[in-house]
């Protein structure tokens, strides 16, 4: 159940299409790649710690992030949901965080990245269900052991938008922590330069400053909303039976109107 659902073979996120968030890279390459290239200078004072914790507002980058850290240092990628720890038997949760840390440990070096981690990994509280404690307790005897093991190169990477929620035994756990903020307006132009990769388009450098400044407050994934929503302004005003005969090579470029009126 581990390798089908939850390693993830291949991620092809690269750190260049991580736009911006350059003390986050930082952070990441000082703690995962450069210790799976030279383990012998990570030693002693400088071996990394294990556990990290990315927050921020959602849709910014965190996951693309982890995905990056294990393509870069050709790490095992472990993709962790809380629907995929999460069982209607009873002690099938805590069987599923045992081999997971153990699959990490026998591939190793992996990435243990956990998605909401706040949602199964929140404050213990008195109304807590036996399955919620016991799905706590292995997690952090699991993480204990690979932290315990210098020679185990795996590392736990949680990402949240709730930092607050989470229970205080797995925060001591993550002891390095990075905020993944909302892009400011040069990394904004960054993604929409991304996002029109490929994309036959009319705008201007200053256009794309333009939409940079009018889209603060805006996220990553709100950003690639928008440009999924002006990529089809040239579709929809040929009409239902143009659609049909145009060639691909006929459609217009986009244009800064288009993202005016998405």
């Amino acid at each position: 159940m581990i390798n089908t659902t939850i390693v993830d073979r291949s991620p092809s996120v690269r750190w260049d299409d991580v736009a911006g968030l350059d003390k986050a890279k930082q952070a990441l390459m000082e703690m995962v790649i450069l210790p799976t290239k030279r383990r012998d200078l990570f030693t002693g004072l400088r071996r990394p710690a294990k556990g990290l914790l990315l927050f921020g507002p959602p849709g910014n980058g965190k996951t693309m992030l982890a995905k990056a850290v294990a393509s870069e240092s050709e790490a095992t990628f472990f993709n962790v949901s809380a629907s995929s720890l999460t069982s209607k038997w009873v002690g099938e949760a805590e069987k599923l965080v045992r081999t997971l840390f153990m699959v990490a440990v026998e591939r190793q070096p992996s990435v243990i990245f956990m998605d909401e981690i706040d949602s199964v990994m929140s404050t213990r509280l008195a109304s807590e269900n036996d399955a919620s404690r016991r799905l706590k307790s292995e997690f952090l005897i699991q993480f204990d052991g690979v932290t315990s093991n210098p020679d185990d190169l795996v590392i736990v990477i949680g990402a949240t938008n709730k930092p607050q929620e989470l229970d205080d035994a797995v925060l001591r756990r993550l002891v390095k922590r990075i905020y993944v903020p909302l892009p400011d307006p040069n990394v904004r132009r960054l993604l929409l330069k991304n996002q029109l990769k490929g994309q036959a388009f009319k705008l201007s450098n200053h256009d794309l400053e333009r939409l940079a400044v009018e889209t603060e407050g805006y996220s990553g994934s709100d950003l690639r909303a928008l440009c999924e929503e002006a990529a089809m302004m040239p579709i929809r005003e040929l009409g239902p039976q143009n659609i049909l005969t145009i060639k691909a090579n006929q459609l217009r470029p986009l244009r800064y109107e288009d993202f005016r009126n998405a």
